[in-house]
C-alpha cells in the first residue's frame, strides 16, 4: 500500500526514528515497516494520525484506555487541578488523593480500604511484594519470603516483579541471574490444560490443587504470597479456581494479591476480575484503567487486616516513590471512575463485550488458521495457528503473522498478532457497531492471508 506523508509526518517519523526508542521494537525494524506511526487526536475508539487518516485502536492502548480517547471532562480536571497546587510538600497530601483513596475503598470489594498510591502497574505489583513480605516480618515471620506467581503470567517489567511468571522468556532473558524466592504454579487454561484437565472445572481445580502442592513442599512458612490475574490474556479459569486459591492462601496464612492492572476498572464485565467469583483478596494492585491512561497513577490496595500491621510510631511502611499520590493524576482518576460509574461502562463492557466474544467465534467456522477464543467482558482472545493446517509451501509462523498485520493495517485495525493469539481489550465505551467494523476487518485479512497460503475454504 502507498502512503504519501506529509511533511510534519515525515519529520516527526525521522525524530522517532533517530532519536525515540519506543516500546517493544526497535528503530530500524520501525523504519522498514514504514513506521511509526504518528497519531495525533483520538476520540473513543478511534485514533486520528498526523496525515489525517482515522485509525481503530483495537486495545485501547495496552487494554488501557477504559473510558476512550479524547474526555476533555479528564482534560479540565486535570487542569483545574494544575491551577491549584502541582506537588506536595513532604508528610502532606492534597484534596483529590485523599479522595481517591476514599473512593477506592468504597468500590474495592471487602475490606481492601488502604490504599498507597504508586505511578502505574508495575510499581503497584512492586509495592504488593514489598507490602506481602513486610507484613510477614512484622508478625515475626521474617522467613517467610517467597512468592508464587503463574507460569507464562506478566505483572510488569520493573526489576522487582520482572521474573514473575517464570525465568525463559525473551523479555526476561537479558536480565539474569533471576530474583531468588520466587515459585512457579500451572497456568489454568481450559484450553490446553498443562495438568491433563478435560474441562475448564477439572484444569480450574487441579490448577489450584497444584499452588497448594507448591507451598507444602517449599515448607508453607517460607511462602508470603500468591500473585495472579483474575483473567490473564484472556484465558478464563474455571469458576471454582479462584475460591479454592483464597481458600488454599487462608490455610496456610499465606496473602493472595490480586493482579488487577489490567482486568480492574470493568473490563471484565466487574468493577473488578474478582467480583466474578466474589473473593476478596488481601492485596490488589491497580494500574491502567485506574486513570484510562491519561496520566501515570496506580496503587497497592491492602485489606484492614494486612494495614493494622504498619501502625504505630516508627512502625510505618519504608517505601515511597516521588510521584507517588500526585495530585494532579489523583484527579484525573477520580473524573475517570465518575465517568465509568456515570455512564455505565462496566455494564457496557459485559453487554458488548459477550457480543464481540460472539462474533469472534463466528470466525471459526470459516478460516482454518482461527483456533479457540476466551475471554471475559472486553479482555479477549482468539488463538491463530498456522500448525492446525497443512501449507504447500511451509512458511514461519513469523512469515504469517507479517502477512496478517499488513492486512489489518491495510484495514485501518491497529492491532498485531504476536505469538500465538490476538488479544483484544478496546475501550470500554465500544459499541456493537465498532465491533463489526472490527470482525468485519479481520474477517477480510484471514481471508486474503488464507486465500494467499492456497487454504482458504468456502462453504
Amino acid at each position: 500500500m502507498n502512503i504519501v506523508n506529509s511533511d510534519e509526518t515525515v519529520r516527526l517519523k525521522d525524530a522517532a526514528l533517530n532519536h525515540l526508542w519506543m516500546h517493544n521494537r526497535d528503530w530500524t525494524e520501525a523504519a522498514e515497516e514504514g513506521g511509526p506511526l504518528v497519531v495525533s487526536t483520538g476520540h473513543g475508539i478511534r485514533v486520528t494520525d498526523t496525515d489525517g487518516k482515522s485509525w481503530i485502536d483495537v486495545n485501547g492502548g495496552y487494554s488501557s484506555v477504559n473510558v476512550g480517547f479524547g474526555r476533555l471532562e479528564i482534560a479540565e480536571a486535570v487542569n483545574e487541578q494544575m491551577h491549584r497546587i502541582t506537588y506536595f510538600p513532604q508528610r502532606t497530601t492534597t484534596a483529590p488523593t485523599a479522595l481517591l483513596a476514599e473512593k477506592l475503598a468504597e468500590i474495592t470489594p471487602g475490606s481492601l480500604s488502604r490504599v498507597f498510591p504508586v505511578s502505574g502497574g508495575s510499581e503497584a505489583n512492586e509495592t504488593s511484594l514489598k507490602i506481602a513480605r513486610a507484613y510477614h516480618n512484622r508478625r515475626g515471620e521474617p522467613e517467610r519470603n517467597k512468592i508464587i506467581s503463574r507460569m507464562g503470567s506478566y505483572h510488569g517489567a520493573t526489576g522487582g516483579v520482572l521474573w514473575l511468571g517464570g525465568t525463559d522468556a525473551n523479555s526476561r532473558c537479558d536480565y539474569k541471574p533471576a530474583n531468588p524466592g520466587f515459585l512457579y504454579a500451572p497456568h489454568p487454561d481450559p484450553t490446553r490444560c498443562e495438568l491433563g484437565g478435560e474441562t475448564p472445572s477439572e484444569c480450574a481445580v487441579r490448577c489450584a490443587e497444584a499452588v497448594d502442592k507448591l507451598i507444602v513442599e517449599n515448607n508453607p512458612s517460607t511462602v508470603a504470597a500468591v500473585i495472579a490475574e483474575p483473567v490473564a490474556n484472556g484465558i478464563v479459569p474455571g469458576d471454582e479456581y479462584w475460591p479454592i486459591l483464597r481458600e488454599i492462601c487462608d490455610r496456610h496464612g499465606v496473602l493472595l494479591i490480586a493482579d488487577e492492572v489490567v482486568t480492574g476498572f470493568g473490563r471484565t464485565g466487574k468493577m473488578f476480575g474478582v467480583d466474578n467469583w466474589g473473593v476478596v483478596p488481601d492485596i490488589m494492585s491497580l494500574g491502567k484503567g485506574i486513570v484510562s491512561s491519561y496520566l501515570p497513577i496506580g496503587a497497592s490496595v491492602v485489606t484492614e487486616e494486612v494495614a493494622n500491621h504498619f501502625v504505630g510510631k516508627g512502625n510505618h511502611f519504608r517505601h515511597v516513590f516521588t510521584f507517588s499520590g500526585h495530585p494532579v493524576s489523583a484527579a484525573a482518576s477520580l473524573k475517570n471512575i465518575e465517568i465509568i460509574e456515570n455512564e455505565s461502562l462496566v455494564d457496557n463492557a459485559l453487554e458488548v463485550g459477550t457480543y464481540f466474544k460472539e462474533q469472534l467465534e463466528g470466525l471459526v467456522v470459516d478460516h482454518p488458521l482461527v483456533g479457540p477464543v476466551q475471554g471475559l467482558g472486553l479482555i479477549l482472545r482468539m488463538e491463530i495457528d498456522i500448525s492446525r493446517v497443512e501449507l504447500a509451501d511451509p512458511l514461519t509462523h513469523e512469515a504469517v503473522s507479517r502477512k496478517l498485520n499488513d492486512c489489518f493495517t491495510k484495514h485501518s485495525l491497529i492491532l498485531a498478532l504476536y505469538g500465538d493469539a490476538l488479544i483484544f481489550g478496546p475501550p470500554l465505551c465500544i459499541t456493537k457497531q465498532d465491533v463489526d467494523e472490527i470482525v468485519h476487518a479481520i474477517d477480510l485479512s484471514l481471508w486474503e492471508v488464507e486465500g494467499d497460503l492456497g487454504i482458504a475454504q468456502i462453504g
